[in-house]
């Protein structure tokens, strides 16, 4: 989404900064063992699982953790999680796509509607939001990879539908069912990417800015912070001096 790339840089550092990376690797090890038990625990064979590897070695997730959280898709006392979208609203009117992964869909709809109703926003119905959002594949690269005209080429040629370059990044959006045929061929040219995941992404974003920017911000450090969640997209559009402000 326009300002995503901001936003994840900024997240990143503040991340690095809270200590949070034992929570990411909790929810990153969430999706691989989901990812296995829903299909092959093979990569080679289940796309999901290859992708969600991908994202964990992104994240320099030990490849002793990512093989433990395969060998849970095999385990009978592992959890059943289930898959829930929940959508709403925040400050100025921003729309917000919440993914979870959870054992519990009471106390997971619980929390995640106290978080809405405790920082500026309110949960909304399932439809509410996401008719304002397109589901894609979205791959990132660093912007040293390749050239913009570099990358264009070798995403246009791999199938990709729109291509959107900065000086932090490369950020390549395709049709949803083909992100994992799309990403193997970039894989083959320039390597792991960053990211490579499916991606609400906004039709259309709302500039925001002071007050509102900041509850904003809140409310989605909450949504991430919470166990259930996996991945958190809104329609949001902040300026670069906003965001530096923000990250101070």
């Amino acid at each position: 989404m326009a300002g995503h790339s901001k936003w994840a840089n900024i997240q990143h550092r503040k991340g690095r900064q809270d200590a949070k990376r034992s929570k990411m690797f909790s929810k990153l090890s969430k999706e691989i063992t989901v990812a296995a038990k829903m299909g092959a625990p093979d990569p080679e064979f289940n796309p999901r699982l290859r992708l969600a590897i991908q994202a964990a070695k992104a994240q320099s997730m030990p490849k002793d953790n990512i093989d433990r959280a395969i060998k849970k898709s095999t385990s009978a006392d592992e959890a059943n999680f289930e898959e829930i979208r929940y959508e709403g609203f925040g400050p100025a009117g921003v729309g917000v796509i919440v993914e979870a992964l959870t054992d519990n869909r009471n106390r997971a709809a619980s929390d995640i509607r106290a978080i809405f109703s405790k920082n500026g926003g309110n949960m909304g119905e399932t439809g509410s939001v996401s008719f304002m959002f397109d589901l894609v594949g979205y791959i990132e690269y660093p912007a040293a990879k390749a050239s913009e005209e570099e990358m264009l080429e070798a995403a246009i040629e791999a199938g990709a539908e729109d291509v959107q370059s900065s000086e932090e990044s490369h950020e390549i959006y395709c049709a949803f069912d083909q992100l994992a045929e799309v990403s193997a061929a970039l894989e083959e040219k320039f390597g792991e990417a960053t990211s490579a995941k499916p991606f609400w992404r906004p039709q259309n974003t709302i500039d925001i800015e002071g007050d509102k920017a900041a509850t904003l911000m809140k409310l989605i450090d909450a949504l991430e912070d919470n166990d259930d969640v996996q991945n958190v997209y809104a329609n949001f559009e902040i300026s670069d001096e906003e965001m530096e402000r923000l990250a101070s």
